[in-house]
């Protein structure tokens, strides 16, 4: 089970929820076209879904990258991260298969399972548009690093993250609540997103070397280290820039702008990835962004209820 449990790396979860938190709670905050008051709108049972879902398929994507960069051998003693569950033998490959299948067979349950719960039978179009997202995204997770046509190894897998992790969990969740689209959350589901993509670009520029040799070819290493490190300062830094902008636009009372007091170890964190120059010092700045990215996103989220008095009242 310990071993199990590694493999599903736990501390991967926080970030995975983080477009959930704002996409939900942004649709507790306010009322839709419909006129319905925030707990017409919301649903705890439909929330508690998207987490379940959420965290199905992201586990499901660490035990595919698992096996896939384990039996392809790009999981060796070149690797400077944590060692993996194939990697280091604890887990057969066999085994982490049966695993894959059955975590997507129930990550595809719980996506059933939200859909009805979010549209039943009124709105069918919108069931079934999220029932072919639901398996791109169970196919997207495993197709990372399993098989011969991997995108992960083309450089295809910040795509993957910014589409899923930000607009996907961020709109797609909003819209299960409130049936419609709002372009102002644009901002937070774009920065949550790049954040994302920062925790990625650290893993990728930690293995740049041992990705090289197995011939994972990701981002940092079609463009090299120096420029990696150009584009994650974009990534971190614009996605400060737009979750701030959102606060303006949405006209946040002073006491709303809280989130910003994590724009303080984002900044922390982009100076010390700046003076690294050993990739393995890379790897504690992994656990620090996604922990950020979750601690921004909660905070926003609850900055966003803030409406709701008014509303009560």
């Amino acid at each position: 089970m310990k071993h199990w449990v590694e493999a599903a790396r736990l501390r991967t979860l926080p970030l995975s929820v983080s477009g959930i938190l704002v996409g939900s709670f942004y649709a507790l905050s306010r009322p839709t076209q419909e006129i319905l008051t925030p707990t017409q709108v919301f649903s705890w049972k439909i929330f508690g879904l998207l987490i379940l879902t959420t965290i199905g398929l992201q586990v499901l994507s660490n035990f595919a990258n698992d096996y896939g960069d384990g039996v392809k051998g790009t999981d060796n003693e070149d690797r400077i991260g944590p060692k993996r569950a194939i990697q280091s033998g604890v887990i057969s490959p066999l085994a982490m298969k049966k695993a894959i299948i059955i975590t997507a067979i129930l990550t595809f349950i719980s996506a059933l399972l939200l859909i009805y719960s979010a549209f039943e039978f009124k709105y069918f179009y919108y069931s079934v548009f999220f029932m072919l997202l639901g398996i791109i995204a169970i196919a997207s997770a495993i197709r990372y690093t399993v098989g011969k046509e991997a995108y992960g190894y083309k450089g295809y897998g910040d795509i993957f993250v910014f589409i899923f992790f930000g607009l996907v969990s961020t709109y797609g969740s909003y819209f299960m609540f409130a049936k419609e689209f709002d372009l102002y959350l644009l901002l937070p589901a774009i920065a949550i997103g790049f954040l994302s993509m920062g925790v990625l670009n650290l893993n990728n520029m930690r293995d740049e070397e041992s990705d090289r040799k197995a011939g994972k070819n990701t981002i940092v290493v079609k463009m090299g280290g120096a420029k990696a490190k150009q584009y994650h300062y974009f990534l971190v830094i614009t996605a400060m820039l737009l979750t701030l902008s959102f606060g303006f636009i949405k006209n946040f009372a002073i006491d709303q702008f809280l989130y910003v007091v994590v724009f303080l170890p984002l900044i922390s964190h982009l100076l010390r990835v700046k003076r690294t120059s050993n990739p393995r010092d890379l790897d504690p700045e992994l656990k620090r962004l996604a922990i950020a990215t979750f601690l921004l996103s909660l905070l926003l989220s609850l900055c966003l209820i803030y409406f709701i008095s008014d509303l009560i009242v």
